[in-house]
């Protein structure tokens, strides 16, 4: 496609998307590639993605964060999971909690032998065999990799954290290993006649930024990757309805729970992100069934302490960029296109696009083929992750109101369609190549949203009755007795804090 040897990368738009890219190439190419960053401060940023999944614990250590550091800088607080409220019906409750639950079995998940132990009488529930659940209801955390005593893994966690003080922090790392900043608002994007690629970027003022490889990072406007390219958007809303969000900040309220809440409503679901300072709430909804007023006095009157803030308006569509990467651009961020907030994937699929573009990034020249690459994995992952959230939706027995009739109505990609029936008939689930979710998040999800296994594993037939029951009873006691050996969320808060003083 282009022969020219990659020295110049370009990102264009700062933010959580560009710090993030630029932090992550400067640490892995910096020596290799010279990397510009142009913002304007004139240009504000969506910023209200304040909660993650873990993999950002893999994606800090790369850039060699401290962990302590970025919690004070970021205001960020832990998150053990998802508390999902009213979703299956008005009242229920249940948690997607990081990490395992039970016991690994070769062959055979554990949920099997929960099933096949409720189908004798058992009542647990599948959540008392949840580590992360039981410590995330109790308020309780401490880093553990192990359960003492056993070979059971510890606690799985991610964080809560201020979007706009994490692209901060980036910042100011990225611009200590050479980073640099244009401040300048982009009056033209200037094509080669010829080959069609992104030449330069002419500022407001006449100033010229030149590049070989370009990163559009500029949010839902996509200037280069659409407004330049002309790359066209596969909408997904006939099976994501929900189109606006209000998201608002309210008073700190303690304590401190290490998990986020989706609490659903009417037409949409609200999001509790409890941070150090502050609480980060929000409403997602769908516009055809709520106006922007009613879904404003929705958000106000759910609030739990005085907002800080009126609430401000989004509005998306949910979706993807038919490429992410085209001729010498690459988008990555909500120029790529966007999915809801709901699992918390938006920080995530920019820390995966950064390190994608990494691995497949051009040494001689942009090919064909690793293009192509980056754009189908791009396409894999996405697409996944879509059919994870559609799951919330269908899957309800909700009968209040006309939106979530329609959305247990609606037909699903078969893709889908068939992960559930699978799971219902024989509760198999298997988590699909380059799938973000594990086959327990997608147990917890599929149980809690109603969709209940008629049958279970053969292998878990291999225990009889009573070492079913001591099996079970067992792991409830260890699960409880690590629970309580653990300091609260607002000990552990604090404990960073004072490692300043």
């Amino acid at each position: 496609m282009n022969n020219k040897v990659v020295k110049n990368l370009v990102i264009l738009g700062g933010g959580t998307a560009g710090w993030i890219t630029a932090a992550l190439m400067c640490k892995v190419l910096g020596k290799s590639i010279s990397i510009t960053l142009v913002e304007s401060d004139k240009i504000g940023t969506v910023g209200v993605g304040e909660a993650t999944i873990p993999p950002i614990i893999n994606f800090n250590q790369a850039l060699g964060l401290d962990e302590k550091e970025f919690l004070r800088e970021t205001k960020g607080t832990i998150k053990l999971g998802i508390q999902f409220e009213n979703w299956l019906k008005q009242g229920d409750s249940y948690m997607h909690a990081f990490g395992t639950i039970g016991k690994n079995f070769p062959f055979c998940d554990f949920h099997h032998f929960w099933v096949r132990h409720r189908q004798n009488g058992g009542t647990e529930s599948l959540w008392d065999y949840s580590l992360n659940y039981q410590a995330a209801k109790n308020n309780k955390f401490s880093p553990l990799s192990q359960i003492k005593g056993t070979n059971l893994p510890g606690i799985s966690y991610a964080y809560h954290f201020d979007a706009g003080l994490y692209a901060r922090f980036l910042r100011k790392y990225a611009e200590s290993k050479s980073v640099t900043r244009v401040e300048g608002t982009v009056d033209e994007v200037k094509l080669n006649p010829e080959s069609g690629y992104v030449e330069k970027l002419v500022l407001e003022g006449g100033d010229e930024v030149q590049g070989d490889l370009f990163v559009d990072c500029t949010g839902m406007a996509a200037m280069l990757i659409h407004k330049a390219l002309g790359v066209g958007y596969d909408d997904w809303s006939h099976w994501l309805p929900c189109d606006r969000a209000q998201a608002v900040p309210s008073a700190l309220v303690k304590p401190i729970v290490p998990y986020t809440r989706s609490i659903a409503h009417e037409a949409g679901w609200q999001w509790r992100i409890p941070l150090q300072h502050r609480t980060g709430n929000g409403l997602v909804y769908s516009s055809r069934h709520w106006t922007d007023e009613q879904a404003r006095e929705v958000l106000m009157s759910n609030l739990d302490a005085e907002p800080l803030a009126d609430p401000k308006v989004i509005r998306f569509r949910t979706g993807r960029r038919r490429e992410a990467w085209r001729k010498n651009v690459v988008a990555i961020g909500l120029s790529s296109g966007f999915l809801e907030p709901l699992e918390s994937t938006s920080i995530h699929m920019i820390q995966s696009a950064a390190t994608r573009l990494i691995k497949c990034f051009p040494h001689c020249g942009i090919r064909a083929e690793e293009v192509a690459e980056y754009n189908r994995q791009s396409q894999v992952e996405i697409e996944r992750i879509r059919d994870f959230i559609i799951l919330h939706y269908k899957a309800n027995q909700r009968r209040d109101s006309e939106f979530w009739r329609q959305c247990e109505e609606m037909a699903v990609p078969d893709s889908l369609q068939q992960k559930m029936e699978l799971f219902r008939k024989s509760g198999k689930a298997f988590r699909d190549f380059d799938d973000l979710f594990t086959e327990v998040a997608w147990q917890q999800v599929l149980i809690g949203q109603g969709v209940m296994p008629e049958d279970h594993h053969v292998i878990a037939d291999g225990l009889s009755d009573s070492q079913l029951t001591d099996l079970m009873g067992s792991l409830q006691t260890l699960i409880q007795g690590s629970v309580k050996q653990l300091p609260s969320h607002d000990q552990f808060l604090a404990s960073i804090q004072d490692a300043v003083k």
